[in-house]
């Protein structure tokens, strides 16, 4: 027995190296230069809670935050609303589907560097051809990444551009699924397609739903290669968000430790998110039980 023990830890000690070195280290030096106030070139000093009460007088925080959350909020719904209405048409029968479903998902596959690159290209305000599409259909032209009332819709165009695609597939995947038993059952009852949709598909879709709904907005959450690559933060600062104010903080502004203090209100707010599921499902199952011994008990 302890010959197979120690065999096993030596097949599991890199892997645990890695994750030690790569994972539990830098989260937990990071904790720790949060309270502290470093620069990354003269030693560190303790400052306690300074940073985290800084972050809560910050405007330039509170308008990150604002920005992902108004980017979130408008990313994730549309991004599942688009993909359950692609997904829906393409779940039949049609010629070319295989073709239409590949070219869906790729812009997915495409990083989010080669997007930002690309559409800066596109959305050019003098040389675009977005503009020169305007200006042949009579509209006079915009200034999309340029214009502090564009900028921040126009990544949300390019973001779902490309994440609608993950959810298109995923959803796609769910739909065929769906017991064909159920969806025959309603159109023998005189179901119509809403009323289909309605009580049959999209109740079987709700774990998938729960699914994306997390997953979009932890994404979204955490967007920042687009941002760097197209905008930079601006213009006047319409397009920074959370990871990129983390990141201009600290390895623009050389101040580590606010930067540290910003991850971790990130952080806390990530798990805050991912824990909403959890606790819903274990109240909705405690409730269900405690009906079900109230019917008992009756």
């Amino acid at each position: 027995m302890r010959q197979e023990t120690a065999t096993a830890w030596a097949f599991v000690a890199p892997s645990v190296l890695v994750i030690l070195g790569l994972s539990v280290v830098p989260v937990v030096w990071s904790l720790l230069l949060s309270f502290q106030a470093d620069d990354l070139v003269t030693p560190s000093r303790w400052v306690g809670l300074d940073n985290y009460r800084a972050l809560a007088q910050d405007p330039h925080f509170d308008q990150a935050v604002r920005n992902t959350l108004v980017y979130t909020l408008l990313y994730v719904p549309l991004s599942i609303g688009f993909g359950l209405l692609l997904a829906l048409a393409l779940n039949r029968r049609i010629r070319l589907v295989g073709l239409y479903r590949t070219l869906i998902f790729v812009p997915f596959v495409i990083s989010a560097a080669a997007q930002g690159v690309l559409f800066s290209f596109i959305l050019d305000p003098e040389f675009g051809a977005a503009n020169a599409v305007l200006d042949k259909v009579g509209i006079s032209p915009q200034g999309f990444l340029n214009d502090p009332g564009q900028a921040l819709a126009a990544l949300l165009a390019i973001s779902l551009w490309s994440g609608t695609g993950f959810c298109v597939v995923v959803l796609l995947a769910a739909l065929q699924d769906v017991p064909p038993s159920l969806v025959e059952a309603a159109r023998l009852d005189g179901a119509g397609r809403l009323h289909l949709l309605r009580h049959v598909v999209l109740p079987s879709l709700g774990p998938v739903m729960v699914f994306l709904l997390l997953w979009q907005a932890i994404t979204s959450l955490q967007v920042f290669d687009l941002v760097y690559v197209t905008t930079k933060g601006g213009p006047l600062g319409s397009t920074t968000v959370i990871v990129y104010f983390i990141w201009e903080q600290a390895f623009k502004n050389f101040t580590a430790g606010y930067g540290a203090a910003a991850a971790y209100a990130l952080a806390l707010a990530l798990l805050v998110l991912a824990a909403v599921p959890r606790l819903t499902r274990s109240v909705r199952d405690r409730t269900r039980a405690d009906r079900h011994l109230e019917g008992a008990a009756r």
